[in-house]
């Protein structure tokens, strides 16, 4: 982590707010500049056959560099308001680091 950030879209540094929906997934791409995707899987209940199925969700997140997430990092995305087109999540922390080879 750096010590210095100047990002004004940072929740930790900047004076972006976040809400109250909070999400855990992995990174799995992080080919952008300050963005990622985030992606976690789900169950959904098919009441009609009685079964459930996995269903992905898949996020762009804005991506501070004093957090600078790479692939394959877990990591806790909050909602914020919307920083682009498609941006509406911000990395809030790492859970664990991926394989960074």
């Amino acid at each position: 982590m750096q010590s210095e950030c100047n990002d004004k879209n940072c929740p930790l540094h900047g004076k972006l707010s976040v809400r109250k929906r909070e999400f855990a997934g992995t990174v799995v791409s992080a080919k952008a500049t300050k963005t990622v995707v985030v992606q976690w899987i789900k169950a959904k209940k098919l009441s009609k056959y009685n079964i459930y199925m996995k269903e992905r969700k898949r996020v762009l997140a804005h991506n501070p560099p004093c957090i600078n997430a790479k692939e394959g990092d877990e990591v806790v995305i909050k909602e914020c308001r919307p920083i682009s087109k498609w941006k509406k999540f911000v990395i809030t922390k790492v859970i664990k680091h991926g394989n960074r080879a």
